[in-house]
């Protein structure tokens, strides 16, 4: 099978890495792609956030299956440009992307689901949100409700503050906070079947022990051994199942991955967010325990045809990101990266790189993802962090309590 991979950064690179492990993957490419990803993929330049181009591509490549990583070019439809070429998508429709392009329209499908979640008010005005503000009480919960990369985002004890990120969306929601540890939990979902992935928990303050502003996440790992029994069963059957059902019901079959952001509440799981792809870096680690071959999982979901639950490695993975100078604000680009050579049970994926030259340079916030594993979660978090220290980068900072 020959496969197009969307997208330029760790995610991507997770993708490709693993579809390139998968013998029934013939032909591998990636648009546009970054220096890592040119070492397992053909890369070839195009726009993702224009459906035609994407299309184009797909056909000119005569592939057999498009995977679209980033949760842009899915709004702006390029699944949809893509089936109308013919070719299979895994990835889904630009409408049912909304459950991540728009919070307010996540919490009317939660709610018409009967999905647990927080108790939330879609807001357009300063006065609207001041009041739900003080509905809801501290913390302060605040979401552009449109896509913002991860950061669209405000957890704050500080009334002003979260007044503040308000005025600055056009749309935002407003909810209540969920107390207790979040997992995240991907279901693989065919348009009327879904299967769930191994959960991971990810880390999103900047800093260790949870300081400093929300990123798009600093690092992952997977299995979680402490995550209560039966808690896959249980999110599959009150939040997936549902979910999808009334996406199906508003004529939105859902084909691609559903990422479910669960708080661990002492009333039970409750979503915090939905993402209509994989989350980065969560991805990162979940791919690497996975056993199942990637390109036939993806195929399933794109033909409706997806059966057995996919299997998994023993042992465990974690992932640290490895951050510009800067980052999350506005991130220093342009610095050279040295030590990028892979270990036996370590290895990098590129997030935000390009070539300058014979260099290999930061060209995002996100610049590198270390990925370690080992038989369990002390030796995987061992493995990580000894390539990490070997990897240079000027000014660079990454969290040194992932998975601890």
């Amino acid at each position: 099978m020959r496969v197009l991979v969307i997208g330029s950064g760790g995610r991507e690179h997770a993708l490709c890495r693993s579809l390139k492990l998968d013998p029934q993957v013939t032909e591998l490419h990636c648009a546009p792609g970054n220096p890592g990803i040119e070492e397992v993929a053909t890369v070839h330049p195009v726009d993702p956030l224009d459906p035609g181009q994407v299309a184009e591509l797909a056909s000119r490549l005569r592939v057999d299956l498009v995977v679209v990583g980033p949760e842009a070019p899915l709004v702006a439809g390029a699944a949809d440009a893509v089936r109308e070429a013919g070719i299979a998508c895994f990835g889904p429709s630009s409408e049912a992307a909304m459950i991540e392009g728009s919070k307010a329209f996540a919490k009317e499908i939660m709610t018409a689901a009967d999905v647990p979640t927080a108790r939330a008010r879609a807001c357009v005005t300063e006065e609207e949100a001041a009041a739900a503000l003080d509905e809801f009480g501290a913390p302060y919960v605040v979401k552009a409700d449109g896509l913002a990369a991860g950061k669209g985002v405000v957890v704050t004890e500080d009334r002003e503050q979260a007044l503040a990120h308000a005025r600055a969306c056009e749309r935002m929601v407003i909810e209540e906070y969920l107390d207790g540890p979040e997992v995240s939990l991907f279901a693989l979902c065919d348009g009327s079947t879904a299967v769930p992935l191994q959960p991971a928990q990810d880390f999103k303050r900047a800093y260790d022990g949870g300081e400093g502003p929300n990123t798009g996440g600093m690092g992952a790992y997977t299995p979680l051994l402490w995550a209560p029994e039966g808690l896959t069963d249980q999110v599959m059957r009150e939040v997936v199942h549902p979910t999808m059902a009334e996406l199906s019901r508003r004529g939105l079959p859902y084909q691609g991955v559903l990422y479910v952001g669960l708080a661990l509440t002492a009333k039970g799981p409750k979503v915090v967010e939905f993402n209509a792809r994989f989350g980065d870096p969560e991805t990162q680690v979940i791919l690497d325990r996975l056993e199942t071959p990637l390109g036939g999982l993806l195929m399933a979901c794109a033909t409706g045809e997806l059966g057995l639950d996919p299997v998994f490695k023993n042992g465990s993975a974690v992932t640290v990101v490895i951050a510009a100078e800067n980052y999350p604000d506005t991130p220093v680009k342009g610095d050279v990266i040295t030590g990028l050579q892979e270990t036996e049970h370590a290895y990098v994926l590129h997030a935000g790189t390009k070539r300058a030259g014979d260099d290999v340079v930061s060209n995002g916030g996100r610049v590198l993802n270390v990925v370690g594993n080992g038989p369990d979660q002390e030796t995987a978090r061992h493995n990580a962090y000894h390539l990490v220290e070997q990897i240079t980068l000027r000014g660079s900072h990454y969290r040194t309590d992932i998975a601890r």
